[in-house]
């Protein structure tokens, strides 16, 4: 299938929903992971999130050998830059090091994985430019920064961030009691949701949001004639200036993925759901907004 894509009124570009790989490389079976990025791609899926932090880089190096075969130019690979990388120095390193992992010359997209330290903000801004200057990433972005130091950041910036990739879902909310999320959308500016259905083996005080038993979803499920993870995955895109992402090594887990895309949630749903889902957090129970 083709994955819709949305655009920012900069030009800025990117799908709606892209494959993410935390966690890969830990263990599960390097070509199982591999195999499990191959078929996302040829499900239509050319969003690939990945990041030096996964696996100690193990991660890039799976995901570069799952596409080193695959037209280049056709997929939007993104990775994220270390905390303990965010300094000057660090940045320019980091970035080769994860091409080289990547077997790719450029990247789509390149985050800084957390928010840096405020007396770095001008050294990792600039650092960050250049790459987009020499053309080694075509577009900025952050990830995990509250909407007071998204702001200070987009000032100091000659090229946009373009993203903020932040946990965000039906039952955790901090993007919108920080302030974030409107400011995204004022900015012009991309969240990223990641864990939208708040399932995995690192979900510590979230509910599953796939199953059934959450009358208000399971109501959505009824009236959309979808499951519940296609309905949690639905009310982010419907969202404006919201996208999402997801692993999946399970065929079937992706098909079902999948299938929130391409169909559209009334308004007055969207806006039901998100005030009355049940047990909503107002901060991350994994990565708090700093």
């Amino acid at each position: 299938m083709n994955i819709p894509t949305k655009k920012l009124n900069t030009g800025f570009e990117m799908p709606v929903f892209g494959l993410g790989t935390y966690g890969m490389g830990e263990g599960a079976g390097d070509q199982k992971e591999i195999n499990a990025i191959k078929t996302a791609v040829e499900a239509g899926i050319s969003h690939i999130d990945t990041a030096e932090v996964y696996a100690n880089g193990h991660c890039e190096e799976l995901v570069g050998e799952a596409i080193k075969n695959y037209d280049r130019r056709k997929l939007f690979l993104v990775s994220k830059v270390a905390q303990h990388n965010l300094s000057y120095r660090g940045i320019n390193q980091a970035i080769q090091d994860s091409l080289t992992r990547l077997q790719t010359d450029y990247l789509d997209l390149y985050l800084m994985h957390r928010c840096p330290g405020e007396d770095k903000f001008e050294e990792t801004t600039q650092a960050m430019n250049e790459l987009v200057d020499q053309n080694i990433v075509k577009y900025i972005g952050i990830s995990n920064v509250n909407a007071e130091h998204t702001k200070a950041l987009c000032a100091l910036t000659k090229h946009p961030f373009v993203v903020n990739q932040v946990h965000y879902n039906l039952q955790f909310r901090e993007p919108v009691s920080d302030g974030l999320l409107e400011f995204c959308q004022s900015r012009d500016m991309f969240l990223e949701a990641w864990r939208p259905v708040n399932k995995g083996d690192n979900n510590k005080s979230g509910t599953n949001i796939t199953k059934q038993g959450i009358d208000i979803l399971d109501e959505m499920c009824k009236k959309y004639k979808k499951t519940p993870a296609q309905i949690a995955i639905n009310w982010l895109i419907s969202q404006k200036n919201v996208i999402t992402l997801a692993k999946s090594t399970n065929i079937d887990h992706l098909k079902e993925n999948l299938g929130a895309i391409g169909w559209d949630m009334e308004p007055e749903d969207i806006n039901h759901l998100g005030k009355e889902f049940p047990d909503q957090k107002f901060v991350s129970d994994t990565v708090p907004l700093a």
